[in-house]
């Protein structure tokens, strides 16, 4: 099976990835900052070395401010709780997750910018949708649906101007693009680990620039100031509450390390030639519609004809794994228009060749053509 569902999850990763983790698994780091024997010492080494390695990608001075989660979304869920309090109010767009939109609808004083036909957010709306309550705007880096990037760079200054915090879900574009916390005006910045930076599933991260602007929604040991029955308020140790998984953050690592030395930049810009390959050939077959701006990252929604997007995925099986439905984001279906069925959804990753693009252009070529 050729696998183009990297926007779920990178499948094909370094082997060093697969290397650290079993070393840091069977042989390695135990419970990190539990204890002062070597053990944990040597797991507390393996988070600070790739809490340095997640700062020097993000470009984020104060490596200590980065702390590890499941995945992205128990990042953007402990920004987003852990910012509003009584009174506020939050922004997040049409094209944002559903780890973003239901903790907002749930929040309920919330507004929700619309995007264009192309999976795009005028900055100038979100500027518009700031109350004198608002706290927060959370905001996705590039649509996991269609690949559609926002100004996130733009959003960020609307937000630092007003005083308002920024969130950046950039689950989509780390390790794929240029992701400057600094640059950007970024107060909180969630990602995931195993998708493309390569870490192994289960890993993930929140960036906090002040640790004094959010609350831990999650308490309990961290090792630190044991004496007290208060959580501590410091970075990372406000967030890293009872055991984390040390052998996958080692692993994540090593991703990471692996994406500094081919860049980031170049990586996507591989993925972008692969889908914009993909995208140019599908638009040539008539009954192929195509979604997304062509500012985006290398992935591609699009149906075929009439037919509903589950049942292009499962005639593309078993040879192609892709994604089809509503990609739990519902409100970015309603902004491209496919609402009613959904899209098909190819993303490519680091490994991903052009062979591969092809044998899929001829198969949904197959499709079409049946109707």
């Amino acid at each position: 099976m050729l696998y183009l569902d990297n926007a779920a999850t990178s499948r094909k990763k370094p082997i060093s990835v697969y290397r650290r983790l079993m070393e840091k698994t069977v042989f390695g780091s135990q419970n990190a900052g539990r204890g002062s024997h070597k053990l944990s010492i040597r797991g507390m080494r393996d988070v600070i070395d790739a809490q340095d390695t997640v700062a020097e990608l993000f470009r984020i001075s104060r490596p200590q401010n980065i702390a590890f989660t499941m995945n992205a979304t128990y990042a953007l869920n402990m920004a987003i709780r852990g910012t509003l309090n009584e009174g506020d109010h939050v922004i997040a767009t049409e094209m944002d997750h559903n780890s973003v939109l239901r903790p907002v609808y749930e929040w309920g004083d919330f507004t929700i910018v619309k995007a264009n036909r192309e999976g795009v957010v005028d900055p100038v709306d979100i500027e518009r949708a700031i109350r004198p309550n608002t706290k927060l705007i959370a905001c996705t880096h590039a649509s996991n649906v269609c690949g559609s990037l926002q100004d996130a760079e733009e959003i960020g200054s609307i937000a630092r101007r007003s005083g308002v915090l920024f969130l950046l879900d950039a689950a989509q574009t780390a390790g794929c693009a240029v992701v400057d916390a600094g640059k950007l005006n970024v107060d909180l910045l969630a990602f995931s680990g195993h998708k493309g930076l390569m870490g192994p599933l289960g890993t993930g991260g929140l960036y906090v620039r002040e640790p004094k602007l959010l609350k831990p929604i999650i308490t309990g040991g961290t090792g630190s100031l044991s004496d007290s029955v208060s959580q501590p308020r410091f970075m990372p140790d406000m967030l890293h509450s009872g055991t984390i998984n040390t052998p996958a953050i080692a692993a994540l690592a090593d991703g990471v390390k692996y994406v500094l030395r081919h860049g980031a930049e170049e990586i996507g810009e591989k993925e972008r030639e692969l889908a914009e390959y993909v995208i140019t050939e599908l638009k040539n077959m008539g009954t192929v519609t195509v979604y997304g701006s062509e500012n985006r990252i290398g992935t591609a929604a699009f149906n075929v004809g009439t037919l509903p997007s589950e049942a292009v995925a499962e005639a593309l099986e078993p040879r192609f794994a892709v994604r089809a439905g509503y990609h739990c984001a519902p409100l970015a279906h309603k902004a491209l228009g496919t609402s009613g069925r959904g899209a098909v959804r190819v993303s490519f990753g680091a490994f991903s060749k052009k062979s591969e693009a092809k044998k899929l252009i001829d198969a949904v070529y197959k499709i079409a053509k049946r109707g």
